[in-house]
C-alpha cells in the first residue's frame, strides 16, 4: 500500500469532486492537484458553470499510482507510464 493509499480517508463516495475535496481526501495540497492536472498526470472529468474542475473517483487511483512511482521516476516518466497503462487498458477492453 502506498503512502497516499494509506492516507485516503475511507473510500471516497462515488461522485464528482472539486479540487479542494480531492486535496482533502488525498492529503495532497490543492496546488499539487492543480499541478498534476496541468502536467497531464490526472484529468478533470467536467467543469462547473463557474469554471471549477470536477474529478471523478478514478482520480484517487491515479494519485496513488503517481505516489507509488514518484520515488523512482520523474514526473515526465510518470506521465508516459500512465499514458501507456491507459492505452494498454483500453486495448484490453477492446479485445475482451
Amino acid at each position: 500500500m502506498t503512502n497516499l493509499a494509506a492516507r485516503l480517508k475511507a473510500n471516497p463516495p462515488v461522485k464528482l469532486y472539486r479540487i479542494g475535496e480531492v486535496a482533502q481526501y488525498s492529503g495532497l495540497s490543492r496546488q499539487t492537484v492543480h499541478n498534476y492536472t496541468i502536467m497531464g498526470l490526472i484529468r478533470e472529468q467536467e467543469w462547473t458553470k463557474g469554471g471549477h474542475r470536477l474529478y471523478d473517483e478514478s482520480v484517487f487511483n491515479a494519485l496513488a499510482r503517481i505516489d507509488e512511482l514518484k520515488d523512482t521516476k520523474t514526473l515526465r516518466e510518470i506521465r508516459q507510464i500512465l499514458e501507456q497503462e491507459k492505452r494498454s487498458h483500453s486495448e484490453d477492453s477492446i479485445v475482451a
